[in-house]
């Protein structure tokens, strides 16, 4: 009985956005940054391997920040310094805008068809993340179409809250929008920092990884998988815990069994 209450418990899914939906870091916001810095007189270039480990720091504006100290001390003399910043990270969002638009950016296997099918089994949907409102909505739009926003229920995004991830507030920030606790709630994460800002916030954690993020530590996951899967490209399950699932792609069923673990 207490077993049937839990397994039907899962009212709402959870989503990061960059690396969890879609992989936009490589290819999406590393070359707009990199738009950005050349349209600006700078002379930087993040290439893939820099790239990776300045995705230890969330968020783009604390990004450019955490390089201009380690790489860069001498800009830290620049005046109005943060609004600089800021209107750099401006026009690094305009450039991954016109990535979109271009279509250069697919979401990740199974991630479209698991929306629909929670959006059809009424689960609500929300986002998650430290980029930015305008990101989010490019990446939807290009995606799933226009009135992509209007599939889920909060979105949680960008500077909303005082601490970015590995910190849980984002989190607590949309379960309170949703009206729901933790417990009835799964999030879908592809990074450590999002693994601990989920887990600090108590929501069961599946992980997606990628090139960046395969080799970070993932223990409290409920699961670390490939990616979602499709019934034609089935994903592969990288955790070795006793979760058994009946099929090798992510549907609602999967994710109930998840929120039992």
């Amino acid at each position: 009985m207490n077993k049937e209450k839990t397994h039907n418990q899962l009212k709402a899914v959870l989503f990061d956005v960059d690396g969890t939906l879609a992989d936009t870091e490589q290819d999406g916001h590393r070359p707009a940054f990199n738009a950005a810095f050349q349209e600006f007189g700078l002379s930087w270039e993040w290439d893939i391997p820099l790239y990776g480990e300045l995705l230890q720091v969330t968020g783009g504006k604390e990004r450019i920040r955490y390089y201009i100290e380690k790489y860069m001390p001498e800009e830290l003399a620049r005046n109005n310094l943060d609004e600089w910043i800021a209107c750099l990270h401006k026009t690094k969002t305009l450039h991954f805008k016109k990535l979109m638009e271009q279509g250069e950016i697919p979401l990740r296997p199974g991630v479209k068809r698991l929306i629909h099918d929670l959006r059809d089994q009424n689960i609500k949907l929300a986002i998650a993340t430290t980029t930015t409102p305008e990101n989010v909505t490019y990446l939807l739009q290009s995606t799933l179409g226009e009135n992509a926003n209007n599939l889920f229920d909060v979105i949680g995004a960008g500077d909303i809250v005082p601490q970015k991830k590995p910190a849980p507030d984002i989190y607590f920030w949309v379960l309170n929008k949703l009206n729901l606790e933790a417990s009835q709630c799964i999030a879908i994460e592809d990074s450590e920092n999002g693994l601990l800002a989920a887990r600090a916030a108590n929501l069961p954690t599946l992980i997606t990884v990628n090139n960046y993020t395969c080799q970070q530590n993932f223990a409290g996951a409920v699961a670390i998988l490939s990616d979602l899967g499709e019934p034609d490209k089935i994903f592969t399950q990288l955790s070795n815990n006793s979760v058994h699932f009946d099929n090798q792609w992510i549907d609602v069923d999967a994710l109930r069994k998840l929120t039992d673990t």
